[in-house]
């Protein structure tokens, strides 16, 4: 790494051995931060009896690193511009891998918080970094076949989170779902420090800190009202009114910052880009789907299927499976097929598992399970890999650190608003659905007053009433799940329209090229 001031143009990419090493170090940090995002959510229960903390107190784990990680994503662009990408990818693995470390020695709920918070800060680079250092090291043909290795670790990342964090826990301690990010810093570090190149240092570049104050206020309040709302049951609460007022305005001044300032935050001109814009659109719906579900199918399994918390993690592991089978092929049908028929494909298959899933009941097999999300994952799969590459097929090369930033903070947020709206209307249609259950169980039921006759549902006794109400509970509850992925399958389908406003890159445009460092 230099400190000279003047860049040295040097257009050529990375030598094949060179380039190998490269992109295994930044697939290593970029599934780092993406188990993250999942692997410590099954520990939580084990966290809150070890630190005496009640259920609210120790969703703070979750709520302070997905807060600073969004908070703090949009400042990729700036950084790496300002001090370079190399030196920000460098400190970026460092304080990640040592504030995991802390994370995993913490002794009581305001430590654990505190150094989630400081993960958060370090871990927010990671993911769009790792994308525009494959982007800039591939050669333009071979961006397809750079995303689908880039995608598979942040794809596979959420999936096997669960799974692996699972299995730490129980065969070993909570602590270690954070000491496990060891390894793979330490080698993510090496590699980068080596294979790396440093790009062009902007010394004249000022920060805009009113811009990213907006900023920060806005994504700050969302991603609060959305970890918060359903525990605070929304809008019934002073503090969800708040947030939302201050997303609100965050957005706002943000928004009217950016089209008055000089040099603003995040250039305007960016979105002027079709394919970038419509990109990242997609995004947000594949962010959606892709941790909407997950969210559902665990407590599917265990609350109304009795499946013990491991069993749950090697039923939903398949789906990474697929995901990765998908990306294999996409790779290499990268520059021979249309990305956006890869794309087409994709939705459909994706939305036939989410009607697949909406006929689950009770009964199904594991078998059942595991084919459907395995169809899934090869349908985000397709999904993912062609759309990253056509989003950033005619954006300028200038843009691509705050664009692979943007990038990543759309997925964040579909993420987001995707499990907050299928929790909330999962628990809203747990109400509906038993009320309109409810309405069959009277004396006039001919059905049921056989049955009570010779089983334990008499409607006569109190505790004929009790199993009769447990059962329109669990069915309830079995709809419930079922609604929510009939709403994801739509809002798949609602994506279909988008393929039209994409364009298909030329094969021999032109993309403006970064400086490195030699």
């Amino acid at each position: 790494m230099t400190n000279t001031s003047t860049a040295v143009v040097d257009s050529a990419q990375p030598a094949p051995a060179n380039r190998a090493l490269l992109t295994i170090s930044v697939m290593l940090a970029t599934i780092m931060q993406a188990l993250d995002t999942t692997i410590a959510n099954v520990a939580l229960p084990h966290m809150q009896g070890s630190m005496s903390a009640t259920q609210d107190q120790i969703s703070w784990v979750l709520t302070s690193y997905i807060v600073a990680a969004a908070i703090f994503l949009p400042l990729t662009g700036f950084l790496s511009a300002r001090f370079g990408r190399k030196r920000l990818f460098i400190w970026s693995v460092i304080g990640f891998t040592i504030t995991s470390m802390l994370c995993g020695a913490a002794q009581n709920l305001p430590q654990i918080v505190l150094f989630r918070v400081l993960q958060g800060v370090f871990g927010a680079a990671l993911v769009p970094l790792s994308q525009s250092v494959l982007l800039d090291s591939y050669p333009r043909e071979k961006h397809g076949s750079a995303m689908a290795m880039w995608g598979m670790g942040v794809m596979l990342g959420p999936i096997l989170g669960p799974t692996l964090g699972g299995w730490l826990t129980e065969y070993y301690s909570w602590r270690w779902v954070f000491y496990i990010n060891l390894p793979f810093g330490i080698l993510a570090l090496l590699g980068i420090m080596s294979s790396v190149k440093e790009t062009a240092i902007e010394h004249e570049r000022r920060f805009d800190l009113l811009g990213f104050a907006f900023l920060a206020l806005g994504i700050g309040a969302l991603q609060m009202m959305l970890d918060r709302g359903e525990t605070l049951n929304w809008f019934h609460s002073p503090e969800i009114i708040a947030e939302c007022i201050l997303l609100v305005l965050g957005f706002y001044w943000f928004i009217a910052h950016i089209f008055t300032y000089r040099q603003p935050f995040i250039e305007p001109a960016i979105f002027k880009d079709r394919n970038f814009s419509i990109g990242i659109i997609f995004m947000f719906i594949v962010g959606i789907i892709l941790l909407a579900t997950m969210a559902l199918l665990p407590p599917f399994l265990q609350n109304l299927m009795g499946y013990p918390v491991l069993d749950v993690g090697l039923v939903m592991a398949p789906r990474g499976m697929g995901v990765m089978v998908a990306m294999m092929i996409v790779g290499k049908l990268s520059g021979k097929i249309d990305p956006r028929h890869q794309i087409l494909f994709g939705l459909l298959l994706t939305a036939f598992s989410l009607w697949e899933m909406t006929l689950f009941t009770t009964t199904i097999t594991s078998w059942d399970i595991i084919r459907t999300s395995v169809v899934q994952g090869f349908g985000l799969g397709f999904i993912f890999v062609p759309l990253s590459t056509v989003a950033f097929s005619t954006l300028a090369a200038r843009y691509r650190n705050e664009g692979t930033a943007l990038f990543s903070l759309t997925r964040n947020i579909g993420s987001s608003i995707g499990i907050s709206v299928v929790m909330a209307e999962l628990q809203q249609n747990i109400q509906k659905n038993h009320a309109a259950f409810a309405d069959y169980i009277t004396p006039y039921n001919q059905a049921l007053m056989k049955v009570g006759e010779t089983g334990h549902w008499n409607i006569n006794t109190s505790q004929g009433l009790l199993a009769i109400n447990n059962e329109v509970q669990r069915q309830a509850a079995t709809l419930a799940y079922l609604q929510d992925f009939q709403l994801m399958m739509w809002v798949t389908l609602a994506a279909l329209p988008l393929l039209l406003l994409l364009r298909r890159p030329s094969k021999n445009s032109d993309v403006e090229t970064n400086a490195v460092l030699d």
